[in-house]
């Protein structure tokens, strides 16, 4: 929690992190992983297909210098309540979807850092 705190507080790291991130969308580096987010959804299941992405692009846009990691971590609490909690009908479908969820934030998450490592060193500061 410190060394998020001190990265926060560095406005050129958080300015070149932002920038990796930001170059990973406009330069479709995800497409892959958009695509296996969306693999094969049917019916109730379709509107789940971009949430992991939704949340992504929110808490970047969230992240600037001096952002404390409590704001970060409303933002994408807020998320959640949104397009998962909320929408919930019943306790099973909730751990469906949050498990949906989390499984498909795992593997996005995972990608954005390979892609990040291998093409955009620089962001890791």
């Amino acid at each position: 929690l410190q060394t998020v705190r001190a990265l926060l507080n560095n406005n050129s790291t958080v300015t070149i992190l932002r920038s990796g991130l930001h170059a990973i969308f406009n330069e479709k580096s995800l497409d892959v992983t958009k695509d296996l987010l969306q693999a094969k959804f049917r019916n109730p299941k379709k509107r789940q297909k971009s949430i992991q992405l939704k949340c992504l692009k929110n808490f970047i846009s969230s992240l600037t210098s001096s952002t404390d990691i409590r704001d970060l971590l409303s933002c994408l609490s807020s998320d959640l309540q949104t397009f998962i909690i909320k929408p919930s009908k019943s306790k099973e479908a909730f751990k469906e979807q949050a498990s949906d969820f989390m499984l498909k934030w795992n593997l996005l998450l995972n990608n954005v850092g390979k892609i990040l490592t291998i093409n955009r060193t620089d962001s890791f500061g």
